[in-house]
């Protein structure tokens, strides 16, 4: 949309995100991401934390449940989305605002750890189970962050669509002869 604000921040989550409902049905998750600024003090010789932004986010549709389900606190994030400025009264009467990043996009940081992802199955499909930084047995992450599963099965020989076609006609078909120009 045209004059609106899109910003990316990179930081990790402070708090659970927290899912709720409106009135109508539509699912919104509310969460912060902080993010600090850290620069190496050459004079020092070590690294030195600056400010640090604390922007609250929220997330709107489906999205809330798969950010619910899969992102947690302390968790390094990139978050893409656009500032929206609400005003409300508070409990003693005074007007306030307040500035918010409505979430187009948000995932893991990979930086730091690593993440699997499933697809969710769209229409009346029942859904995949939601990926994330691997959760514990009983979906409860230790700290969010865990080291990487080794595969359990080893990929069988001549599997990859891109290698060899160890003497099979291609899929393609005779696409880039010269009678195709």
């Amino acid at each position: 949309m045209a004059g609106e604000t899109v910003i990316t921040i990179i930081g990790n989550l402070t708090r659970e995100p927290e899912l709720r409902s409106t009135s109508n049905g539509e699912n919104v998750a509310n969460f912060t991401i902080a993010s600090s600024d850290r620069r190496f003090n050459r004079q020092t010789n070590q690294w030195e934390d600056g400010d640090t932004l604390f922007m609250n986010c929220s997330v709107w549709g489906g999205m809330a449940q798969h950010v619910a389900q899969s992102l947690h606190k302390g968790m390094g994030v990139i978050a893409q989305g656009r500032l929206k400025q609400r005003s409300y009264q508070a409990n003693d009467g005074t007007q306030r605002t307040v500035v918010e990043l409505r979430v187009d996009e948000i995932g893991p940081s990979l930086r730091n750890a690593t993440a699997q992802v499933q697809r969710i199955q769209r229409g009346g499909a029942q859904a995949a189970p939601q990926g994330g930084f691997n959760p514990s047995p009983n979906n409860v992450p230790s700290n969010g962050f865990q080291q990487p599963q080794q595969p359990t099965q080893q990929p069988q020989q001549g599997a990859d669509p891109w290698g060899a076609n160890n003497n099979q006609p291609s899929t393609f078909g005779n696409f880039g002869n010269d009678t195709d120009f």
